[in-house]
């Protein structure tokens, strides 16, 4: 969208809100009025200034709120209410956790994606999910376009944008916090002219996102990559000095890569992961403190609770080692990578995803058995593993009386494998010794 100049003012977004009305009015126009909006809803600052703001800047007619009920384990109702105050004309709830869990959290474990060979994306996986279930509103609804609030430096806005146009292309999506350029405590202010209240504080500036799988915590005092994350960030996992003195053990069973069991129990899918957040939470498992390279670009200090998630990966993959061949594991490992780098960068929805799937699947379906997990003092540590599957052959393995390896085949093996660097160093020396 090409910037507009009304008398001489800067007009790309960045203007100032009270002068900048007959801009944002001509810029909605250009891209094509919209009438009915379906806003991706948190109950947050910035979604719940979007509400009036769509409406008196932009011209919107009518708002309708929706709040993706992903087991973030607070009660939806209130935020409902909420949206309705601030002038949504519906304000609606979706619960998707189970499709959360089944149909985004199960493939990523299997696939072992950690961003950054630490993240495990619990925030990323939830928004492709929510920019589905927005275009399913819009559809039902009639609403000509969807909205929601990030801003221009974060990676949600990549993954809500390009998720929904690979959903529905003729959707339009709004992002007003995007265009309208002001800071948190100006977006509570305006908010309040609106008789909005606000939940975030100046003294709790933290931006928290939470679902089942984990928290996202940034802002405040954790901009300073030296500042060490205060405690009260927390609250999935316990500090070290609270966590039991005894360490815990817990069984994980996997069917085809997906987790169906703990302790020899099987467990509904969100009933699991809820039990494993429990239970790893407990023993300090499962923070992370990390530098991100987000998707404009930018660094940007990220703190992370995912104790369930983290522990499903580490799990999944040391039950991996026991099933798969070597050149399929070390194969996977670069798969896995990429299918990391696709969620953090809004690519669900693309082709190379799906593509990617059908590998993964293929490699998933031997991988039944049960990992052995010791919990204590902020560890998680694999100490067992078994499966019928297993190609792990301890006649081989051993070093006892029982070893049926043939060592004076090695030597045969050895004299093959390394013929290439004995023909190499041959030639090379050879040539040298002549000069």
């Amino acid at each position: 969208m090409q910037s507009l100049s009304v008398q001489g003012e800067r007009t790309d977004g960045h203007v100032s809100l009270y002068n900048s009305r007959l801009v944002v009015f001509l810029e909605v126009n250009l891209m094509g009025r919209a009438n009915k909006v379906v806003l991706a809803y948190s109950g947050g600052v910035d979604t719940s200034v979007c509400i009036p703001y769509l409406k008196e800047e932009w011209g919107v007619k009518e708002v309708i709120t929706l709040a993706a009920d992903l087991g973030q384990g607070e009660e939806l109702a209130p935020i409902k209410e909420k949206a309705l105050q601030a002038g949504a004309a519906q304000s609606l709830v979706g619960d998707a956790t189970e499709r959360f869990v089944k149909d985004y959290a199960f493939p990523a474990i299997q696939a072992n994606a950690l961003y950054e060979n630490r993240y495990p994306l619990s925030t990323a996986l939830a928004r492709p999910l929510i920019s589905q279930l927005l275009v399913e509103a819009a559809e039902k609804y009639g609403a000509d376009a969807v909205a929601h609030g990030c801003t221009g430096k974060g990676n949600d806005q990549v993954r809500f944008d390009v998720s929904i146009v690979a959903l529905n292309p003729n959707l339009k999506v709004l992002a007003p916090a995007r265009e309208w350029g002001m800071s948190r405590e100006e977006a509570m202010a305006y908010g309040e002219r609106f008789g909005i209240p606000m939940s975030v504080k100046k003294s709790s500036p933290y931006s928290i996102d939470r679902n089942l799988l984990g928290r996202s915590i940034e802002a405040g005092v954790l901009e300073d990559p030296m500042t060490e994350p205060p405690e009260e960030v927390f609250a999935m996992t316990r500090v070290i000095a609270d966590t039991p003195d005894e360490p815990e053990y817990l069984e994980i069973g996997f069917e085809q890569g997906i987790p169906k069991t703990i302790d020899g129990k099987t467990l509904h899918p969100v009933a699991l992961i809820t039990q494993l957040n429990e239970r790893v939470g407990k023993h300090g498992v499962g923070r992370i403190d990390m530098i991100e390279n987000r998707v404009v670009g930018i660094k940007s200090r990220e703190i992370y609770e995912t104790p369930a998630l983290l522990v499903l990966i580490q799990a999944h993959r040391d039950l991996e080692s026991l099933t798969l061949t070597a050149d399929v594991s070390q194969y996977k490992r670069g798969i896995e990578d990429t299918y990391s780098q696709l969620i953090y960068r809004g690519l669900w929805y693309s082709p190379l995803r799906e593509a990617l799937d059908a590998f993964i699947l293929r490699t998933q379906e031997r991988v039944t058995g049960t990992v052995r997990v010791k919990l204590f003092k902020g560890n998680a540590t694999i100490v067992g593993r078994e499966s019928d599957n297993s190609i792990y052959a301890p006649d081989l393995a051993t070093y006892g009386a029982e070893d049926e390896f043939d060592h004076k085949a090695a030597e045969g093996f050895i004299y093959i494998w390394g013929l290439p660097t004995r023909v190499w160093s041959q030639k090379t020396k050879g040539e040298q010794g002549k000069g």
